[in-house]
């Protein structure tokens, strides 16, 4: 039994990547003997012209099916019970869902609240899904959010103003289709946001407590995509093959982050998010190096693992020269994709640091980070972080 510590799980849906994949969801659904499928979408999707096609490719297998659109982003408990009760009253027995992590995360909620008819809100920390859900097949139009290859979902509890993290391999989807032609209508905000949200969770993973072999090379090739194409695609937005790369390495993150699971960065942005209701992937921009700062002496071989895989030259510094090396690095990478500031430009004040440190250390996230943080810690970071 003294090795068991050392076993690792890795988990996986079937992925389909390249251009038209889109358009394989009826295919898939019809493979899953569906008798009617739930689309879980938002407005911005629908504008976008992606869900033409997901309608397409269901009408051509002669798929019935009912459009749920009533998503915001940071998806809400409410829109989650919300789409579960059309999941029934509609006798829905599949998912599919297209959009960015919003639709993703909601339409995951929605298969667990419609196998186990409880409140989403009971779900919260780690395997507590007891019951199979639907099958779930997740089209993702943005990259990063990787909620169509992990067993995340975080869901935004307006009551208590916090996110949840529900993490569970019953939510692993059964498949993804991951086409890069879908993130050419992304803003270049979101693009930046989303790229360095995915860049996030393969630092995270890289590092975390729950790392290994079969998702350290995951992790650190998705490092390295990012790094040397993000602020490329930044300067060319229409860039089909720049597309593709940051695509592959939002599923090469997820893949990592799923299996190896997170740190301090994600369970402080949920607290941030769920709070002030921001973007996921800019709150991770506005935490990373301070979090890097916190963690570094705890993880210094794999830090500088990371140095490395960006090509940062190590040669003759110490340890506390190639940790600053690495924080100057990932701000240059801010600055060149266009997040910056500090988090009082977002709405934060420093009455509000002790209500999010409280909130953070209680995230399941907190659990792999490779050092460990108590209220107080986390509140120092925030502090940094203003």
């Amino acid at each position: 039994m003294s090795d068991l510590p050392n076993l690792r799980k890795f988990v996986t849906p079937e992925i389909i990547f390249g251009c038209g994949a889109r358009k394989l969801a009826g295919i898939y659904a019809r493979r899953f003997m569906a008798n009617k499928v739930l689309i879980v979408t938002d407005p911005g999707v629908i504008a976008a012209g992606w869900l033409d096609d997901v309608q397409h490719s269901l009408e051509e297998v002669k798929l019935p099916y009912h459009v749920f659109s009533s998503v915001t982003p940071n998806p809400r408990t409410d829109e989650v019970m919300e789409g579960a009760e059309v999941y029934r009253s509609e006798a829905c027995d599949v998912i599919v869902s297209v959009g960015g992590g919003s639709p993703m995360d909601c339409a995951k909620g929605i298969g667990i609240v419609s196998s186990h008819n409880r409140d989403i809100i009971d779900f919260e920390g780690v395997d507590k899904i007891g019951l199979p859900v639907p099958p779930l097949i997740l089209i993702p139009t943005t990259a990063g959010t990787s909620a169509d290859v992990s067993q995340f979902c975080i869901i935004s509890n307006r009551r208590d103003l916090v996110k949840i993290a529900i993490v569970s391999k019953a939510i692993v989807p059964d498949v993804a289709l991951i086409d890069p032609q879908t993130t050419h209508t992304m803003d270049p905000y979101l693009t930046a946001c989303t790229g360095v949200d995915a860049l996030v969770h393969a630092i995270e993973a890289f590092v975390s407590i729950g790392s290994g072999p079969m998702t350290d090379d995951y992790a650190l090739d998705a490092i390295r995509l990012i790094h040397q194409n993000l602020p490329a695609l930044l300067q060319d937005q229409q860039n089909a093959g720049l597309r593709e790369k940051i695509m592959l390495a939002s599923m090469k993150a997820g893949l990592a982050f799923s299996n190896a699971i997170l740190g301090a960065v994600h369970a402080m942005a949920h607290s941030l998010g769920g709070f002030l209701d921001l973007p996921h992937g800019e709150c991770n921009a506005l935490l990373i190096e301070h979090v890097i700062d916190y963690n570094f002496e705890h993880a210094k071989e794999r830090y500088m693992a990371i140095a490395q895989a960006i090509g940062l030259d190590l040669r003759g510094l110490r340890s506390k020269q190639i940790r600053q090396a690495l924080i100057n690095d990932l701000v240059t990478l801010k600055n060149q994709v266009g997040i910056t500031g500090q988090l009082r430009h977002r709405g934060v004040r420093s009455a509000d640091i002790p209500l999010l440190s409280g909130k953070a250390v209680r995230d399941a996230c907190m659990l792999t980070n490779p050092r460990k943080a108590s209220a107080a810690d986390v509140a120092v970071i925030y502090a940094e972080a203003m």
